[in-house]
């Protein structure tokens, strides 16, 4: 009897899981259980049934081509082989692909992106930018060789012969597009001088239109300084793209018509502009006309000279009345500037002083009305019609009033 360690006990079933050719190829439905992503970017789960459970390990060669995100409660069918995990002695399963059951990985993808997305803001309509009216450069990012290129360019052309278009040529479909395209825009958007962007390319099935479903194409979509034109497949088409865009086209021929005008339309658009701007200054003018002609029939203007020589009458009566009051105002002014004089000077001091008067004052000014109000020897001063004299108090006669 031989004895085995653990070890080769478990390289020995590990080695009879592997040459199983059942087993290198499994296909295995479940409900995800237990779901872990690494950053190493491996996943764990569990994959599990009402009665059974089997762990899952996806490595991160793999895991990077899902086109959804796993989440705890999906039910999901996977493809991989079984083995040993020899550190543990456990069988797991190594999986290999990853499918949602029922719904398609592709809409699981998208509708977990625009759910993603939208928590953002990316499609809110207040951060939608204008679309220019009439731009002078273009810019394009889609394939160089497809039908909607040649499309774009003729309509644009024929609508707007003297717009300058740009063509950034990308991939549109496969694993390196959504790169391609990303880096289509921000070309564009280095450049400088592009006014708006359109970004798209002509019909296809939901995989080959799958690039514009990515994230790295919302971003470079949503972080464009530029305007930009969503112009994926056919109308009833609708992509990520078309959400973040600032403005969505049902085709690419409908973007070239949506982003410049039509230079017909224009020139109608302009002749209508001139008759109408015609009229109206016709119009005007001859209202003017009417207007001047009215004036010209006014008295005022007929006879001028009429009106000025009534105005030069009126004046100089005005002139004659101003100065016969202004001479009685002036007479009668002064008549009773002398009867005020008049009666100013009989209350005059000076007058009375020239009647033979004096006025004694103290040498301080002081007018003395009363001799008590003097000392005997005290000088004074007698102030006299012509002169003043400077007197000596030698004596003092009080007189009694009555």
């Amino acid at each position: 009897m031989k004895i085995l360690s653990v070890s080769e006990l478990t390289k020995y079933i590990k080695d009879k899981f592997e040459k199983d050719f059942f087993l290198s190829n499994l296909w295995v439905k479940g409900e995800i259980s237990n779901l872990k992503l690494h950053s190493s970017g491996h996943i764990y789960l569990t994959l599990k049934d009402k009665d059974s459970s089997l762990k899952i390990v996806m490595f991160r060669s793999r895991a990077r081509r899902l086109l959804f995100r796993p989440e705890n409660g999906m039910s999901v069918i996977i493809q991989g082989y079984l083995s040993i995990y020899e550190r543990d002695g456990t069988y797991q399963l190594y999986a290999e692909a990853m499918e949602p059951d029922g719904i398609g990985a592709l809409y699981i993808a998208l509708e977990q992106l625009k759910q993603k997305l939208a928590a953002q803001g990316l499609f809110d309509k207040t951060r939608k930018k204008d679309i220019p009216r009439v731009p002078n450069v273009i810019g394009i990012v889609t394939s160089p060789t497809g039908a909607a290129i040649q499309d774009m360019l003729n309509i644009i052309r024929r609508r707007w012969p003297q717009v300058q278009i740009i063509v950034a040529p990308v991939l549109v479909q496969g694993e390196g597009a959504p790169a391609s395209i990303s880096g289509g825009i921000g070309q564009m958007n280095r450049l400088g001088a592009v006014d708006v962007l359109i970004v798209g390319r002509g019909g296809g099935s939901l995989e080959e239109l799958w690039a514009f479903n990515t994230e790295v194409v919302a971003m470079a979509i949503a972080n464009s300084k530029i305007p930009v034109i969503s112009a994926v497949g056919h109308e009833t088409d609708f992509t990520v793209a078309d959400m973040v865009a600032d403005l969505r086209a049902p085709t690419p021929s409908a973007a070239a018509e949506l982003v410049v005008p039509d230079c017909n339309e224009v020139g109608r658009y302009l002749d209508t502009l001139e008759k109408r701007l015609v009229n109206g200054m016709g119009n005007y003018l001859e209202r003017a006309r009417q207007k001047v002609k009215g004036y010209l029939s006014t008295p005022s203007l007929q006879r001028p000279f009429l009106i000025t020589g009534n105005r030069q009458q009126t004046l100089d009566m005005l002139i004659n009345n101003l100065h016969r009051n202004g001479q009685l105002c002036l007479a009668e002014k002064t008549t009773n500037l002398v009867n005020l004089a008049g009666k100013l000077n009989v209350l005059s001091p000076l007058a009375t002083l020239a009647r033979g008067y004096g006025i004694c004052t103290t040498n301080k000014g002081e007018i003395i009305t009363n001799a008590d109000n003097v000392e005997i020897g005290q000088s004074v001063e007698v102030i006299l019609h012509k002169g003043n004299i400077l007197c000596q108090v030698e004596e003092k006669r009080v007189r009694e009033l009555d």
